[in-house]
């Protein structure tokens, strides 16, 4: 169990040390991956910037997502739950478009106008406050290796075993605190405090990270 996701980032840190000193950088999932992967950083004396990748919402379920949308636009899909839920292509098709939308404008207002830090020949750390499903993290491993980072490693506090299992098949190396085996997975029963977070927020983290805090 984690305090918050300060604490969270803390506790991941400890893995993550072969990492200080080595040149790299911290990417966080906006937004509850932003103040893990920032309290990641601090630790670790290293940048911190974001990879905006962004869920695909069930419509009637928008809680739950059937894959991803990255930056790039690239889309993952979970193929399965497509064709358990019956969605159309033109459904998925619109709905890819409407959260790619939503990707670029939080790259633009999460950053304040400051280019994207390079993660060409770098390691990359992609961090998130924790894996349900694991298409998010694909998504996000894809964008990360497209613009050339010489290694992707994620790091999560938490996850569910179906997740981890998928995302170690794309990722260099994956951290991970605490591996559910439970049917049923829901990350904020691993934070004793687990608020929504806003889009001010964010950009405070990333603020705060630029300004060497």
């Amino acid at each position: 169990m984690f305090r918050d996701r300060d604490d969270a980032g803390r506790q991941l840190a400890r893995l993550l040390r072969p990492y200080e000193g080595q040149d790299a950088v911290v990417l966080g999932i906006p937004r509850g991956g932003v103040p893990v992967a920032h309290a990641v950083a601090r630790e670790l004396r290293a940048p911190l910037d974001i990879v905006a990748v962004r869920k695909l919402p069930i419509p009637f379920d928008p809680e739950a997502g059937f894959g991803a949308v990255s930056p790039e636009g690239a889309v993952v899909l979970n193929d399965d739950l497509v064709l358990r839920t019956r969605l159309a292509p033109d459904e998925v098709r619109a709905i890819s478009a409407d959260v790619a939308r939503e990707v670029r404008r939080r790259e633009r207002e999460y950053r304040r106008g400051r280019e994207a830090l390079s993660v060409k020949d770098r390691p990359a750390l992609v961090v998130d406050d924790g894996l349900a499903s694991g298409y998010t993290m694909l998504a996000a491993i894809g964008s990360v290796l497209a613009r050339g980072a010489s290694k992707v490693a994620v790091a999560v506090p938490c996850a569910s075993a179906s997740a981890l299992d998928l995302v170690m098949r794309r990722a260099g190396e994956v951290y991970c605190i605490v591996r559910s085996e439970e049917p049923v997975f829901a990350v904020a029963s691993f934070y004793d405090a687990f608020p929504d977070l806003t889009d001010d927020e964010v950009r405070g983290h990333l603020d705060r990270a630029a300004a060497g805090d």
